[in-house]
């Protein structure tokens, strides 16, 4: 892609590497982080959380997880107030990558269990193999 949104490629490869650990370490947790919170964390470029930069820089993550086999990353990225869940641009890209968007909340849940589950076990590689008594 050759357009930056008025960034430079080197500041928007930052924003990209910055936006994805923030929403992995949430991911790890098995959370949820609002628009503003993602955008006021971001350092390396100025984003307000209704700024269309930020939804296509959560596009790009989005499809380049997607791609890798990982799921939509920015499912994780919601409204504040109201329905708490992602807004209608996650939705146009998962429907563009193939998911059921008929229903948007089973996608919803369906995608977020997804990206919990591999970030979440990422986030703790041994546990799969540890014993009942090593978690007492």
């Amino acid at each position: 892609m050759n357009d930056y949104y008025g960034f430079t490629p080197d500041k928007w490869a930052a924003a990209k590497r910055e936006a994805k650990d923030i929403l992995g370490a949430r991911a790890k947790l098995r959370g949820l982080i609002p628009y503003s919170d993602l955008a006021a964390r971001i350092e390396s470029v100025q984003l307000a959380a209704h700024d269309q930069r930020l939804f296509h820089l959560l596009c790009e993550i989005s499809e380049e997880e997607n791609a890798a086999g990982r799921g939509m990353l920015s499912v994780i990225v919601v409204h504040k107030a109201g329905d708490m869940q992602p807004g209608p641009g996650f939705f146009e890209l998962a429907k563009r990558l193939g998911r059921d968007t008929s229903d948007i909340l089973k996608c919803w849940v369906d995608e977020l269990k997804k990206v919990h589950a591999y970030w979440s076990a990422k986030a703790f590689p041994g546990a799969q193999s540890s014993s009942a008594s090593d978690l007492a």
